[in-house]
């Protein structure tokens, strides 16, 4: 099958060539004939398995009959790179089309948009702007004639659907086509499917399980230590384009940070950035300027990126399925790719949830050049602060410890270490 079998018009045509698109991805094969049909569609499928494709080009198509210069087609998603993203398919694979994208999301001017929006024909937007939008009366959704809600987990995980649904309202019923993708399905965006779908098509493509492409390894170490390990890690392997997820924005800002400070080409990638800094991280890993993409679940979903051979878990995630999300961004188009995780001994539950979905026990790895027994700051500053010392700064003859076996008195704190949980967790 190539996308010949579709039957796009010669504009739309040009755009997949100039895409240098071929073969149809699964899930293009599957969505594409049922959402030129008309059909509403309940979407499971990842991000990098060609599902914007799958929305946009029969759109497009859709969109080159009719009245122009008046909304018609609206993409809801949930992150501004996601949005934006979106927007530059529907450029790069309309742009023989003569339709018009507007990108609608926070963190940029609100007066371009409105000017955009006077001649759009498809809208790609975050909750929140198209609301204050809506809000504002500078938005007219009355001709809408598709929707699509992407990334809808995420929406929800974000607390979206209030906004969602509060969209919703202001768009026309009678013959809208919907189109709803999630990676997951939990109750509450099956509850939403059920709201908004009118006898949906179900397409499930690619979400059981991690592709057979990623190899896994687990890397016990103790908290405090994760840095250091990560440093030795990347120094020791031989990498291409890493992607690093950490569980909070302050820390892949941080640890963006520090593998800079270590020499390594990285960036990060969070809330707190404005969106030109943003998609200037983005686009600087893509390109290649940085080898090194630092991110949380929230900044990177739906970030499409080829060519990642390397995700590496510097946080655990929440979930198994949060698991399989993160490490589809390598191991893709038949490449090989790698996942590694750091665990401590706080993570036993989540590691245990992993493996079944894995479908087998993830390799525990150490490294034979790393000291995993140091102690930590914390734990050093606790001992300095237990011991008694004189005016003259060196400890009081009543509390030095018994002697130990011809040991000079505290040398025994030094030698005795605790064990670290990365040593508890291998036994």
């Amino acid at each position: 099958m190539d996308f010949t079998t579709f039957s796009f018009s010669a504009a739309v045509s040009a755009g997949i060539k100039a895409a240098g698109y071929s073969v149809p991805t699964p899930i293009q094969a599957e969505a594409i004939p049922t959402v030129m049909a008309g059909t509403d569609i309940l979407g499971l499928a990842q991000t990098g398995t060609g599902k914007t494709a799958a929305f946009v080009l029969p759109i497009l198509n859709r969109l080159l009959q009719g009245q122009r210069g008046r909304i018609r087609a609206l993409i809801i998603a949930p992150t501004r790179e996601l949005a934006e993203q979106t927007h530059q398919a529907n450029i790069t694979l309309g742009r023989q089309t003569g339709l018009r994208s507007a990108a609608i999301y926070g963190g940029v001017g609100f007066q371009p948009q409105v000017q955009a929006l006077k001649r759009a024909d498809i809208v790609v937007a975050c909750p929140g702007r198209l609301l204050d939008h809506i809000g504002r009366n500078t938005i007219d959704l009355s001709r809408v004639e598709v929707l699509v809600l992407d990334e809808a987990d995420q929406m929800f995980d974000m607390g979206f659907l209030p906004d969602v649904r509060r969209i919703l309202k202001q768009l026309p019923v009678q013959g809208r086509q919907t189109l709803l993708f999630s990676a997951t399905m939990p109750e509450s965006i099956r509850r939403l499917a059920d709201e908004v779908l009118r006898k949906p098509v179900t397409i499930q493509v690619g979400n059981s399980a991690p592709a057979e492409t990623v190899s896994h390894a687990l890397f016990p170490v103790a908290q405090h230590l994760k840095t250091a390990l990560l440093l030795k890690l990347l120094g020791n392997t031989d990498t291409e384009s890493v992607l690093v997820f950490t569980r909070t924005k302050h820390s892949a800002k941080r640890l963006g940070e520090k593998l800079t400070q270590a020499g390594f080409s990285s960036t990060s990638l969070q809330g707190n950035l404005s969106q030109t800094k943003r998609q200037a991280a983005l686009d600087g890993f893509r390109s290649g300027k940085f080898q090194i993409l630092v991110a949380t679940d929230i900044a990177a979903r739906g970030i499409d990126v080829s060519g990642v051979s390397h995700v590496i878990n510097f946080d655990v995630p929440a979930t198994a399925e949060a698991y399989i999300h993160r490490i589809g961004r390598t191991g893709r188009a038949a490449h090989l790719g790698d996942a590694f995780t750091l665990i401590t001994d706080d993570d036993k539950q989540i590691v245990h949830a992993i493996n079944r979905a894995v479908g087998t026990p993830i390799e525990r790895r150490t490294l034979a050049d790393f000291d995993y027994s140091v102690v930590s700051s914390d734990k050093r500053s606790d001992n300095s602060r237990r011991r008694p010392s004189s005016s003259n700064g060196r400890p009081k003859t009543g509390a030095q410890p018994r002697d130990r076996g011809g040991q000079t008195p505290f040398s025994w704190l030094s030698s005795r270490r605790p064990k670290s949980r990365a040593q508890s967790i291998a036994r």
